[in-house]
């Protein structure tokens, strides 16, 4: 048993040449892509316009299956074209009632003007005829 000091062993010598050795820090585990199965049920209970509601569940299904069977890079895939679908349900399960309720609320507008246009009308065709002491 070797007991001189320093023990060059435990702590080589610093050198001049560069280490080419790197270094990998692991932050945490990889976290699964996610499948989006909420939001694809919710679109597809609510308004479903065009079936892109049910094309995300589809797709979301498909990646909760590749999930289980470990294909990252499937889940990855069928993750995104379920997102991709989910947004486009989302946006026209905004769009088409507030589009429906702007139309709803412009021809309540239109029908009042069109009303009081057509009371006024009504209201001269009856003082046509008549005179100033008529109407005192």
């Amino acid at each position: 048993m070797d007991t001189s000091y320093p023990r060059e062993d435990i702590f080589p010598a610093p050198s001049n040449k560069p280490d080419k050795a790197s270094t990998v820090v692991n932050i945490g585990a990889p976290t699964a892509p996610k499948d989006h199965l909420l939001w694809s049920l919710c679109n597809t209970v609510y308004l479903n316009l065009f079936c892109l509601g049910f094309m995300a569940l589809v797709y979301s299904v498909k990646a909760r299956d590749q999930k289980v069977q470990g294909d990252q890079r499937a889940v990855r895939y069928y993750a995104r074209k379920a997102r991709c679908y989910n947004i486009l349900a989302t946006f026209w399960n905004i769009a088409l009632p507030a589009l429906v309720l702007a139309l709803f609320i412009t021809g309540i507008v239109h029908l009042s003007q069109v009303v009081n246009a057509s009371i006024d009308l009504f209201n001269l065709r009856g003082y046509v005829g008549s005179t100033e002491e008529d109407n005192k």
